[in-house]
Order: structure tokens, then C-alpha cells, then sequence
């Protein structure tokens, strides 16, 4: 480093953790959002329940970013609009997932996506991932089969195999993004609010459909003040104010940072698993979410050792 360099303001440190902890309770509330979604959804209103969660918070991101929304051009639209479909189908793996499995587990399955993505990009260029990724994310595997046999070796819950999915198709909602070429200038807000605004229409039309469970006002109408402080705690925390800091946070640290702490969110969702839903992984399932955790923690490292 240049000795000429200008020394860093004593109120950096100060600056950097005024940003950091708006991301840091972003990542808790991603994380306490499993056992949120468990607590408010059944079999019988995963539609309904998605229906509203989305649509609250559609109207306000459509007032905030109206003026940039009518400037996307046709082929924004339809891009936006594909990633919307494929949105909609993380959320209703992820929603019928928790229903079917431990907040814990749905928080530390998800998590996978960290170290599949990476493969999934290597697969489709071509490049061979380094040896150190491919170690982690064999360690991260390893984590989620210990920590789906926690109560002994047996086959994989429903709800464990929706969560894989949900990885899988977060994946593919992640390489879609930075291959088609029509939202890649497309503002996030915008691009959000239509990827959002589509996969509320599919839900809508799911939900209308005879035998797909509760309608969304049949449920609504059911719900008593706790389920109404589950919504609204998914829709304004989980989603208006997560989107929100992500915007600010970014344009005033590095995306990298922000990655980073977005990154503990699967060890709140095993804290509030443990501490408020008793969650009880046992000695091998815990072995497991160490294992996963550490995993995707090496595996991050080591993604962003090779992109540099």
C-alpha cells in the first residue's frame, strides 16, 4: 500500500458496523422466517398463505418505483416476468417444504444453495471448480445427511426433500438472472416488483383452482392475531424492509460484505428452531448443522478466492 494513501477516518469501524447490522437483521429475520411461515401455514393454505404475504407488499413496491417501471422496455418485462415464474416456484416449494420438516433443517437445507450455485455455474461454463470448493461442498452434503438423520438413519422427510428442491431451483433462479440479458440493466426495484407481481399471479390462479386448499380470503378470515403478526412479519419484515436494506446496504458497502452476512441466516434459522419451536437434532443432527454451516462458509471463501 502506498504510504501517500489517506488514512482512514476514526469513525470507519463505527460507519461499517452502522451499515452492517441493518444487513446482520436482515439475515436474522430470513432466518426466523422458517419457523414464521410454519407457525401460520398449513397443507391446506400454502397458496392462501402466499397469496397474502405478496400481496401486501405488491401495492407498495408498485407506488415507490412506478415512474422506473413504466421505463422497462418489452424485453425486460417478459425477462422479469420468466424469473417471476421461477420465483414462484422456490416459494412454493420452500412454504410446502416447511410445512413438512423442521424450521431448522428448511434453514440449513436452503443453505445449500450457496455451494450449489457455484456448481451449477462451473457445469454451464465449462470450468472445473477448485479442489478446496469441491472439498466443502462434500462437507456441506455430508452436514445435511447427518443433520436429516438426527433421529436415527431413515428416509428423508417430504419436507427435507421440498427444501432440496428449493436449493435447486434458487440455483436456477440465480443463473437465469445473469443469463438473460434483458434485466441485466433493468432496475432491481423494478425487476423485483414485476419477478413478484408474476408470481403473485400464479399463485392466485392456483388458488382459485377446485381442491388446492383454502381460497386466500377463507383464510384470512380464520386468521386470529397471532397468524395476522405471522403475515405481516413475513410480508414487511421478510420482504418490504429485506429488499429495502439490501438496495441501501449495497450502495454504501460491498456486495461481497452484504453476501457475507446475508450468509449467517441458516444459523438463525437453526437458533430459532432450537430456542423457540423446540427443535431437537440430536447429537448427529447438530454434528450435521456444523457441518453445513462450516461447508458453505469454506465454500463462499473459496467461490470468491477463485473469482479474484
Amino acid at each position: 500500500m502506498s504510504s501517500l494513501a489517506a488514512p482512514l477516518p476514526l469513525d470507519a469501524p463505527r460507519r461499517a458496523w452502522l451499515t452492517d447490522l441493518p444487513v446482520l437483521l436482515v439475515a436474522v429475520v430470513w432466518g426466523a422466517s422458517y419457523l414464521a411461515a410454519k407457525g401460520i401455514t398449513t397443507a391446506h393454505t400454502v397458496l392462501a398463505v402466499l397469496v397474502l404475504r405478496f400481496a401486501v407488499v405488491l401495492p407498495v413496491l408498485v407506488a415507490a418505483g412506478r415512474r422506473r417501471l413504466r421505463a422497462l422496455n418489452a424485453a425486460q418485462w417478459r425477462g422479469a416476468a420468466v424469473l417471476g415464474l421461477i420465483l414462484a416456484g422456490i416459494f412454493l416449494l420452500e412454504t410446502y417444504g416447511v410445512v413438512h420438516t423442521s424450521a431448522t433443517n428448511a434453514g440449513l437445507i436452503i443453505s445449500l444453495t450457496m455451494i450449489l450455485t457455484p456448481l451449477a455455474e462451473a457445469a454451464v461454463t465449462r470450468t472445473r471448480p477448485s479442489r478446496a470448493f469441491l472439498a466443502a461442498a462434500a462437507l456441506s452434503v455430508t452436514g445435511v445427511i447427518l443433520l436429516t438423520q438426527g433421529g436415527g438413519f431413515t428416509a428423508p422427510s417430504l419436507g427435507d426433500l421440498l427444501m432440496l428442491l428449493a436449493a435447486l431451483a434458487r440455483t436456477v433462479h440465480v443463473l437465469a438472472m445473469s443469463r438473460i440479458k434483458a434485466v441485466r440493466s433493468a432496475d432491481s426495484l423494478s425487476l423485483t416488483t414485476v419477478q413478484l407481481g408474476a408470481a403473485v399471479a400464479v399463485f392466485a390462479v392456483l388458488a382459485a383452482a377446485p381442491g388446492t386448499g383454502a381460497s386466500p380470503w377463507a383464510a384470512a378470515a380464520d386468521f386470529g392475531p397471532g397468524e395476522w403478526a405471522g403475515l405481516l412479519f413475513l410480508s414487511v419484515f421478510c420482504t418490504l424492509f429485506a429488499f429495502f436494506v439490501q438496495m441501501w446496504a449495497v450502495r454504501r458497502t460491498s456486495p461481497s460484505r452484504v453476501s457475507l452476512l446475508l450468509g449467517t441466516e441458516p444459523l438463525w434459522a437453526a437458533a430459532a428452531g432450537i430456542a423457540l419451536a423446540g427443535d431437537r437434532p440430536g447429537v448427529v443432527g447438530l454434528l450435521g448443522a456444523v457441518l453445513v454451516l462450516a461447508g458453505t462458509a469454506w465454500g463462499r471463501r473459496a467461490a470468491d478466492g477463485a473469482a479474484h
